[in-house]
């Protein structure tokens, strides 16, 4: 295997739920893997997010353990361990967790998690765990 493959999570079995656990913090996302131009991030939630877009992409959330309501300004989503959803790009949108909920994200390299929003829960692009 090559270091490359390796440091984009390739050729190598891997465990989101873990590496979720590993993540000290809530709102804090964490690279586990690349395909493409497309990362695989995971992280804690609990709580409410704030309302944002993403104005050129698509988001996928993927429930790894606990519950997630995504509210849209015409209703919302609720998704559970085991279940995903797709958030369509420039679709206003709020994640929330009454509880810890543990995720995996798939997006474009780049992509801010507060969309177009700079505050204190926006998260650092490209960190790794």
């Amino acid at each position: 295997m090559t270091s490359i493959e390796s440091s984009r999570g390739q050729r190598v079995a891997i465990d989101p739920l873990d590496k979720a656990r590993k993540i000290d913090g809530f709102w804090q996302q964490r690279v586990i893997a690349e395909m493409n131009d497309y990362q695989f991030k995971v992280a804690r939630l609990e709580g409410d997010f704030i309302w944002h877009r993403h104005a050129d992409t698509d988001e996928t959330f993927i429930v790894l353990e606990g519950e997630l309501r995504i509210d849209f300004r015409d209703g919302a989503m609720v998704l559970r361990a085991g279940e995903f959803g797709v958030v369509p790009k420039g679709v206003e949108h709020k994640p929330y967790a009454a509880r810890e909920v543990k995720i995996m994200l798939i997006e474009p390299r780049g992509v801010v998690n507060t969309g177009e929003t700079q505050n204190e829960r926006t998260a650092p692009n490209d960190l790794w765990i």
